[in-house]
C-alpha cells in the first residue's frame, strides 16, 4: 500500500511536490497466513460481537479492507476505519502480540484523516499510536521494521507541516533501523528512507542527503517486480529526488531521467487511482525545472496541460490540493515570463488565490500562495482592489503557521519563513492612500509570538462580569499554554523510546490546549459586546488610548517605498508621511557599515574597554568636572555617516511634517517621540540621527526625547491601563556581577552598584543589591537570562511569575535591545521580552559599552529619579521619569565628549523602551 504524503517547504517548483511512503500493515506476513481464509471486515456490530467472544479469541483488525477504503479518500470510509480501529485497540488485552500490529493500523488511520484534513492532532495521535507499537515489539520480531518504517513515515508528515528538524532527523534515526534489520533488501524500508532523507535536504540543502536519497531509492525500484502495485509510487519519489540534486547540480542527467520514471509511474497508474493527482503534478514539477534551464517552451506547455488536469481530479476537500494549485500557478506564471501573454499571468494569480483561500491544506502552502497572490497584484494592477483581501489573507495564516500549539522556538523558526510580509503589506496599503489599513497590518503581523503572550495575560475582569466560569477556564488555560509554550521537552539523540514517548504525550497535550483555547474564545466572541474578545486591535481602538506626552512614529521600510505613520493623541486618523529619500537598500546599507564598524572596534562585550580612548582615567566618575577626553582617529567617519544618513533622509523630515520645534533649554517639559521601527531600521539608532561636525551637532536629542516600542499595541495597551504600583512593595533591586561564569568581566559594575545602592539608601529608597550579567537567546527568547555566580535567571522565569509591580528594568549589559536579523519583526531581544514579562519601561543598550560610561550613565540616571521625587518622600521607586533620566544622563555624557567616532560609540547605544 502507498500514501500521500506531500512536503512543503519555501518555494513551489523546488519543494512542493508528493512523496509516497509505503506504510505497511501490521497484519505482517505471519498475521496473514496464521488467520488466511477467516478475514472479515470490522463493523461495528462485529465489534459488538467480537466484545462478547472468548478472550483467547484475538480479534482480526480488518486494516486491509478499511484503509483499502481510506485509499480511496472516502471520508466516511476513513471515520468508520479509525472507529473500528480504536474499538480494536481497546478490546485487545495488553500483553497481547497481537497489540501492536493494531496499534498500527490505528496510527494509519489516523494519517489517512490527517491527509484528508490537515489537523496537526491527528498526526500527533498516529505517532503516539505507534511509539507505543514500537514500545511493545521486541527486538528481533519479524515486524518491527515494517512498525519503525510506518513510524518514521508518521514523523515526515508532520515535518512537512511543522519544519521541525527534530521530526526529520528522528524519522531518518528509525527509517535506518529499519533498514539495517531488512539488510538493504527491503525496497518498501529503502523507499521511506529515501522520502525523509532527501525532506530533510530540502530543508538543509546538504547534498550529501539528497546524494543518499537517490541512491536508496534507485535500490527501492531495482528490488521492486515489474507488476508490483508500488512500483509507481517508488519510481515518482526517485524522480522527486533527481529534480531536487539537478536543481543544485544542473546535471542535465539528473532531470532527464526524473522525467522517464515519473512518465512510467504514472502510466503504470490506472486513472482512478487516489494517488494518480499528486504524481502528476511532481511530473509537471520537473518538466518545470528543465524549462528553467533549457526554455523549451514544450516543456512549460505540457507541465501546465498535466497540472490542470492533476487538480481537475484530486478529489474535492482533499488537503494537498492546495499544493497542487500552486504549482500549477507557478507554470503560468513561468510561461508569462517567456511568452508575456496576459492570460497566463490571470490564470496565475486566480490559482494562487484558490489555493490561498481553499477551507483545508497546509497553512505554510496557503501562505505561500497568498503571498505570490497579493505580490503579483501589486506589481501588475497596483490599484486592484483584491489586493486588500489578498493581504488579509496572508497575515491571517502568518498567524496559523506560528500557532500556539508549538513551542516559543517552533513560533519563530515558522516565522523567519515569513518575515516581512507584515511591511510588504503595509507599503502596498499606504500606496492605495489606506494608513490605517497599513498600521493594522503591521500590527497584525509583527512582534507575533510577544502578541500571544500577551493575550495569554489579558485582563478578564470585564469578562468576569458576564461568565465568570468562563473567565476563570480562559485564565487557567493560558497559564497552562505559556508554560507548555515556554518549558515544553523536545527530543534529542539518544533518548529511548519511553522518553520519547514521554515528549510525544507533551506534545499531544499542547496541542489540546491550543484547540481548547480557541473552542474558548469561540465561545467569549458569542457574547454580545466580546466580538473582537482578542482579535487584532483596529486602527481606530489603537487613536483611542495614545499618550498624551507626545507622537507615535512608525516607520516601514520595504523594497518599494518607505513611509513614516505618526499617531497623535487627539486625532482621528493616522498620518501618512512619505520618505522619497530613503530606501531599504539604504537602510541595508546603513545597517552593514554599522555593524562592520561595531565588530572592528570590539563592541561585541562590555568587557572591551576603549575608556582610555575616550575619556581620561578618573579614579570616581562622581566628580565632576571630568578634563577632555581623547580625539578618536580622524578618517573614521562610519558611524557618523550613518547617523547622518538617518537624520537626512528619515528623521528630520518626520519632524518637520510634524512642525516639532527645537528644544527649548527652558522649556520644563520636553516633548516625547516613541518610535515604532520594522525591518533593518530596527536595528538602528534612530534616536541619536543627526549631524555631527567637529564644532557642533544637530540631531534627534535636540528635539524629543525618544523612546522604543515593539509595536503600537503594546504602548497603547500601557495607556490605556495605568498601574499603579503598590508603595508597601516597591523599591529597587539592582544585579550586578563583575565575573559571572560564562561571562566576560566587566570589573566596573561593583562600583556602580555600590554607589547607586549607597544614594537610594541617603534617599530613603527600599533597596536590595544583587549582582549579575545577561545573556541573549535569539533561538529561543524565553531562554535569555541574567547571569549570577551561582546559577542564572531566565526570562520565562520572570514572565511566569506575572509580577503586578514590575515597573522598571536598567539592563546596562551588552546589546540587551539587540534583534536577531532574521527575526527583524519580532523583536527578539531581552528588553522587549522584559516588557513583555510585565514591565513598563526598560533602559537597555543596542551594542556593548564601557565600563566607566555604563556606570557614569547609571549614576546619573538614578540620581536624577531621586531628585524628581518631590517634597514627599517614600521608599517607594517611581521609575514613570526612566525616560526623562536617560536623556537627562546621556546629555551629561555627552557634554564632556566630542563628536568623534568612539565618542558617539560611547553614548548612541543606551535607548529606552516603553512607557
Amino acid at each position: 500500500m502507498c500514501e500521500i504524503l506531500v512536503r512543503v517547504g519555501c518555494g513551489w517548483a523546488k519543494n512542493d511536490r508528493n512523496d509516497y511512503f509505503d506504510f505497511r500493515l501490521a497484519t505482517a506476513t505471519t498475521t496473514r497466513r496464521k488467520e488466511r481464509g477467516k478475514k472479515a471486515l470490522l463493523s461495528p456490530d462485529g465489534v459488538g460481537r467480537l466484545r462478547d467472544a472468548e478472550p483467547r479469541e484475538n480479534p482480526p483488525t480488518g486494516a486491509s479492507g478499511w484503509r483499502a477504503a481510506a485509499r480511496r479518500a472516502n471520508p466516511p470510509d476513513i471515520e468508520k476505519a479509525l472507529w473500528a480501529q480504536q474499538e480494536a485497540v481497546r478490546i485487545t488485552p495488553e500483553g497481547s502480540e497481537d497489540l501492536p500490529k493494531r496499534l498500527s493500523n490505528l496510527g494509519g488511520s489516523f494519517v489517512d484523516r490527517f491527509e484528508r484534513s490537515g489537523e496537526l492532532s491527528d498526526i500527533a495521535e498516529a505517532i503516539s499510536a505507534l511509539q507505543r507499537a514500537v514500545q511493545l515489539t521486541p527486538e528481533h520480531t519479524p515486524y518491527l521494521p515494517a512498525l519503525l518504517t510506518n513510524l518514521g513515515g508518521t514523523y515526515l508528515r508532520r515535518f512537512g507541516r511543522t519544519s521541525e528538524l527534530s521530526d526529520i532527523t528522528e524519522a531518518i534515526t528509525v527509517q535506518r533501523k529499519a533498514v539495517k534489520l531488512t539488510y538493504r533488501k527491503d525496497a518498501s524500508m529503502l523507499n521511506n528512507l529515501g522520502i525523509s532523507l532527501d525532506s530533510r535536504y530540502g530543508m538543509t540543502g546538504d547534498l550529501s542527503d539528497v546524494t543518499e536519497a537517490v541512491s536508496a531509492l534507485r535500490l527501492a525500484v531495482k528490488l521492486t517486480p515489474p507488476a508490483h502495485a508500488d512500483l509507481p509510487s517508488r519510481l515518482t519519489n526517485l524522480g522527486s529526488a533527481l529534480q531536487l540534486r539537478f536543481e543544485q547540480t544542473v546535471d542535465s542527467s539528473d532531470i532527464e531521467e526524473a522525467i522517464s520514471v515519473q512518465r512510467r509511474a504514472v502510466q503504470l497508474t490506472p486513472y482512478n487511482h487516489a494517488t494518480l493527482p499528486g504524481w502528476i503534478n511532481n511530473l509537471g514539477n520537473s518538466l518545470q525545472a528543465r524549462f528553467k534551464q533549457a526554455r523549451n517552451l514544450s516543456d512549460i506547455d505540457e507541465a501546465i496541460a498535466i497540472q490542470s488536469q492533476a487538480v481537475n481530479i484530486m478529489p474535492h476537500g482533499h488537503s494537498t490540493l492546495p499544493n497542487l494549485l500552486g504549482n500549477l500557478g507557478q507554470s503560468f506564471l513561468l510561461r508569462f515570463s517567456t511568452r508575456g501573454e496576459r492570460e497566463d499571468l490571470n490564470q496565475c494569480i486566480s490559482r494562487h488565490k484558490d489555493a490561498a483561500t481553499y477551507r483545508v491544506g497546509s497553512p505554510r502552502s496557503k501562505l505561500n500562495s497568498a503571498t505570490i497572490w497579493a505580490q503579483l497584484l501589486v506589481k501588475h494592477y497596483p490599484q486592484s482592489p483584491d489586493i486588500l483581501p489578498a493581504f488579509d489573507t496572508a497575515l491571517s495564516l502568518v498567524a496559523l503557521i506560528a500557532g500556539l500549539e508549538q513551542t516559543v522556538r517552533g513560533r519563530y523558526e515558522q516565522l523567519k519563513g515569513a518575515s516581512g510580509i507584515a511591511v510588504e503589506a503595509a507599503a502596498a496599503a499606504l500606496s492605495l492612500e489606506r494608513p490605517d489599513k497599513a498600521l493594522e497590518w503591521l500590527e497584525q503581523g509583527r512582534c507575533l509570538v510577544w502578541i500571544q503572550l500577551s493575550n495569554l495575560r489579558t485582563p478578564l475582569d470585564d469578562l468576569r462580569l458576564q461568565n465568570q466560569e468562563l473567565a476563570d477556564r480562559i485564565a487557567e488555560v493560558s497559564k497552562q499554554l505559556e508554560t507548555a509554550g515556554s518549558s515544553r521537552a523536545t527530543g534529542h539523540l539518544g533518548m529511548s523510546m519511553l522518553e520519547k514517548i514521554s515528549v510525544e504525550d507533551e506534545a499531544r497535550s499542547h496541542l489540546s490546549l491550543a484547540k481548547l483555547w480557541d473552542d474558548l474564545l469561540q465561545e467569549a466572541r458569542a457574547i454580545p459586546g466580546f466580538e473582537t474578545f482578542l482579535r487584532p486591535v483596529p486602527c481606530s481602538t489603537l487613536l483611542q488610548h495614545l499618550p498624551e506626552e507626545g507622537p507615535i512614529v512608525v516607520i516601514n521600510v520595504d523594497k518599494h517605498r518607505c513611509d513614516a505613520i505618526a499617531l497623535l493623541n487627539g486625532m482621528d486618523e493616522p498620518l501618512h508621511i512619505p520618505l522619497p529619500n530613503f530606501s531599504l537598500k539604504k537602510a541595508n546599507d546603513y545597517r552593514s557599515r554599522l555593524k562592520a564598524q561595531l565588530r572592528s572596534q570590539g563592541l561585541r562585550d562590555r568587557a572591551y574597554d576603549h575608556d582610555r580612548e575616550v575619556v581620561d582615567s578618573h579614579p570616581t566618575l562622581l566628580a565632576r568636572p571630568l578634563r577632555p577626553v581623547i580625539r578618536g582617529n580622524p578618517g573614521e567617519n562610519i558611524v557618523r555617516g550613518v547617523l547622518r544618513g538617518l537624520w537626512v533622509e528619515v528623521a528630520k523630515p518626520i519632524l518637520d511634517h510634524l512642525s516639532i520645534p527645537m528644544k527649548d533649554e527652558s522649556s520644563d517639559v520636553p516633548l516625547r517621540l516613541w518610535w515604532c521601527l520594522t525591518g533593518p531600521l530596527s536595528f538602528l539608532p534612530i534616536h541619536a540621527a543627526g549631524v555631527y561636525l567637529d564644532s557642533n551637532r544637530e540631531g534627534v536629542l535636540d528635539y524629543v526625547i525618544s523612546s522604543y516600542t515593539p509595536t503600537v499595541t503594546a504602548l497603547a495597551d500601557q495607556v490605556k491601563n495605568p498601574r499603579s504600583i503598590n508603595t508597601h512593595v516597591s523599591g529597587v533591586f539592582f544585579t550586578s556581577q563583575p565575573n559571572a561564569p560564562g561571562a566576560s568581566s566587566i570589573p566596573g559594575t561593583a562600583k556602580e552598584v555600590q554607589s547607586i545602592y549607597s544614594s537610594a539608601t541617603r534617599n530613603g529608597v527600599r533597596s536590595l543589591m544583587v549582582e549579575g550579567s545577561a545573556l541573549t537567546n535569539a533561538a529561543e527568547p524565553l531562554q535569555s537570562r541574567f547571569l549570577f555566580q551561582n546559577g542564572s535567571l531566565h526570562l520565562a522565569t520572570i514572565i511566569q511569575r506575572k509580577l503586578k509591580n514590575a515597573d522598571l528594568a536598567f539592563l546596562s549589559a551588552c546589546q540587551t535591545s539587540t534583534g536577531e536579523e532574521k527575526l527583524s519583526d519580532e523583536a527578539v531581544h531581552l528588553a522587549a521580552g522584559m516588557l513583555a514579562a510585565g514591565y513598563r519601561r526598560v533602559v537597555a543598550t543596542m551594542w556593548s559599552i564601557s565600563d566607566s560610561a555604563a556606570q557614569e550613565v547609571a549614576i546619573n540616571f538614578y540620581e536624577y529619579l531621586w531628585s524628581k521625587r518631590g517634597e514627599v518622600r517614600s521608599a517607594a521607586f517611581d521609575g514613570s521619569l526612566a525616560a526623562y533620566a536617560l536623556h537627562d544622563a546621556i546629555q551629561r555624557l555627552m557634554g564632556r565628549l566630542d563628536n568623534s567616532e568612539r565618542s558617539l560609540l560611547t553614548w548612541v547605544p543606551f535607548v529606552h523602551f516603553g512607557y
